[in-house]
């Protein structure tokens, strides 16, 4: 990731929306609105001169905004949602509105400049195969609740249109894994890659490729930093003498799901890291814990081989 190694002269937030971006420095009352396109897009940056530009994830309508402003050779970070909101709530701002939603932006590019990566245009393979795990896991999602709907004793008569509904459902998802397929072997990053991640002995392709999807970063951190943006490290909650349950929280609360299943399969005594489970609830710790170690060790074994390039064969 990279970051700004000077403090910007001219920071801009925008707020975006469909056909209007309202634009604002923070430090004056006033804000402009011009329209969500690129020539109009273009001419603003060429007039305001802006050398750092923040806004928020939209969607897809911010990247009209990110790819002039890279045409242009300006800096430009997307806000992570949480972070941005709790730096709002620091200020004690309740109000809300296009204008101030753009001032506050600005605002945070002003103050936190030196902690925010700076957007970089994805790769269109890993862009692609990252929209195809999404619709998957939401194409998952509705099959689910299809079939719990079938269970229940009073759906019985509208079984025909669940079993119709599942079925085209469950082909919607071999399509779309198909096409995840397709866009790993098109990209030779990819590709080797998802080698690497499915050289480990209870990580299948769909596993591998949800985590190419949404954890790209992997193999560029360290192992704490893989962890918290996996959302599986462990937060202390300590006061005094009191030492709390350390529970795992924040990051990318989809990547636990996805890492759910190999640890479970650990737990059942297969995989890789079954031995690893069977010695920390020797141990004293509880199923539940065994398994999120499980989950933390496999993120922290992946960082290391992707970064080492060394695909270790299944046994």
């Amino acid at each position: 990731m990279a970051f700004l190694h000077q403090q910007p002269l001219n920071c801009l937030g925008f707020d975006i929306a469909k056909d209007t971006i309202t634009v604002s420095d923070g430090l004056s009352k006033s804000a402009h609105a011009i329209r969500n396109t690129h020539g109009d897009i273009r001419a603003f940056l060429k007039r305001a001169g802006p050398d750092f530009i923040v806004c928020e994830p939209t969607g897809g309508y911010e990247l009209a905004l990110l790819g002039e402003a890279m045409r242009a050779g300006i800096a430009c970070h997307r806000v992570d949602i949480a972070r941005f909101k709790g730096f709002v709530r620091s200020l004690g701002t309740r109000g809300k509105t296009d204008a101030l939603d753009a001032a506050m932006l600005a605002l945070y590019g002003r103050e936190r400049w030196s902690a925010l990566p700076l957007w970089q245009k994805p790769d269109a393979h890993e862009q692609k195969l990252k929209l195809l795990v999404r619709r998957r896991h939401e194409l998952m999602a509705i099959k689910n609740a299809e079939q719990n709907r079938a269970k229940a004793p009073a759906h019985k008569p509208l079984a025909a249109s669940f079993k119709a509904i599942i079925a085209v459902i469950q082909r919607q998802i071999e399509a779309i894994e198909h096409a995840i397929a397709a866009v790993i072997r098109q990209s030779s990053s990819l590709a080797r890659r998802a080698a690497i991640i499915t050289g480990m002995n209870g990580i299948g392709p769909i596993t591998a490729a949800a985590l190419l999807a949404l954890l790209p970063e992997l193999g560029t951190m360290s192992r704490r930093q893989a962890a918290a943006l996996a959302g599986v490290a462990p937060h202390p909650a300590d006061s005094g003498t009191k030492h709390g349950y350390r529970k795992m929280h924040g990051g990318r609360p989809e990547i636990r799901t996805v890492l759910f299943m190999p640890a479970l399969r650990a737990a059942a005594g297969r995989g890789e890291f079954a031995d690893h489970y069977k010695r920390l609830v020797a141990n004293g710790k509880k199923p539940i814990v065994a398994i999120a170690a499980v989950m933390r060790k496999i993120v922290v074994t992946l960082k290391a081989r992707l970064r080492d390039h060394a695909p270790i064969p299944q046994s």
